[in-house]
């Protein structure tokens, strides 16, 4: 299946899902008012998402690098799943896991 463009923004769609997944997460982290250990991390790899997908099409090893980082650091805090999930389909997009 072809990617297409988001009609008139010229912006390829996985990067629009990337970037509104992102944002998602990043606002939702924002909202968690309980610490834990890893949250400086999430945020920081949040960050380096939301470069990336500013930048245009990302390199996918650093992408999935990235949402490695941000599941390992929020993936036991139940109430960020969904959106951790929302970003990790739209990493998805652009391609699925190399095969070894």
């Amino acid at each position: 299946m072809e990617q297409g463009r988001v009609t008139g923004s010229g912006e390829d769609p996985r990067v629009a899902e990337l970037r509104t997944a992102v944002s998602r997460l990043r606002r939702e982290l924002a909202g968690y008012a309980v610490e834990f250990p890893d949250r400086g991390i999430a945020e920081d790899e949040l960050a380096a998402l939301d470069a990336m997908a500013r930048g245009g099409v990302p390199e996918v090893p650093r992408l999935r690098r990235s949402l490695l980082l941000v599941a390992g650091a929020v993936g036991s805090v139940s109430a960020l799943s969904a959106a951790l999930a929302q970003v990790r389909g739209a990493v998805e997009l652009f391609g699925g896991p190399p095969r070894g």
